[in-house]
């Protein structure tokens, strides 16, 4: 097993933003900015950082908690350690964050073209429930665009028998 798959889950606090900011930048595109991650820690937002043994952040997630509902904002893993479980290991976290808030249902938006998130996401279980027209900002040949969001959701008590954590 590699280090990385030894990896354990806590409390996002600022002084991770730097870890953070360096995968988010490097795993997309359109990145949230240092901001927004900020702002969501000072809203008292749901978030936490993936770390291997040697305390290295290697994936994050923030997430919304709402009455009776969590809303998946941000996840992503490191991108050279993506496809070794840590995905999993991150909805996990989100999923057990969303159980403790009350949440009987967990909501994402997928870009329609991030296949390899989609697939994730219908793996562990989410089930495609609408489309948001324009929702992402994206760019064709150069020039800015928008790309529709795929919305995601499916009942938390569901989701934790399916992952064996009721």
């Amino acid at each position: 097993m590699s280090q990385a798959l030894r990896a354990g889950l806590r409390e996002m606090g600022p002084g991770d933003l730097d870890a953070v900011m360096d995968i988010e930048v490097r795993a997309y595109e359109f990145a949230w900015s240092r901001g927004n991650f900020a702002d969501s820690l000072a809203a008292g937002y749901v978030a936490q950082v993936l770390c291997d043994d040697q305390g290295r952040v290697v994936g994050y997630f923030v997430a919304l908690a709402g009455v009776e509902e969590m809303h998946l904002l941000n996840v992503c893993v490191e991108p050279r350690l993506q496809g070794q479980g840590l995905g999993l290991q991150l909805l996990d976290g989100v999923l057990l964050s969303a159980s403790l808030h009350g949440a009987s249902l967990l909501w994402l938006e997928v870009r329609p073209s991030n296949s390899r998130a989609l697939h994730l996401y219908q793996r562990y279980g989410l089930h495609a429930v609408a489309r948001r027209r324009g929702y992402y900002p994206a760019s064709v040949d150069g020039k800015p665009a928008r790309e529709d969001a795929i919305v995601m959701s499916c009942p938390v008590d569901d989701l934790l028998r399916r992952r064996g954590l009721d």
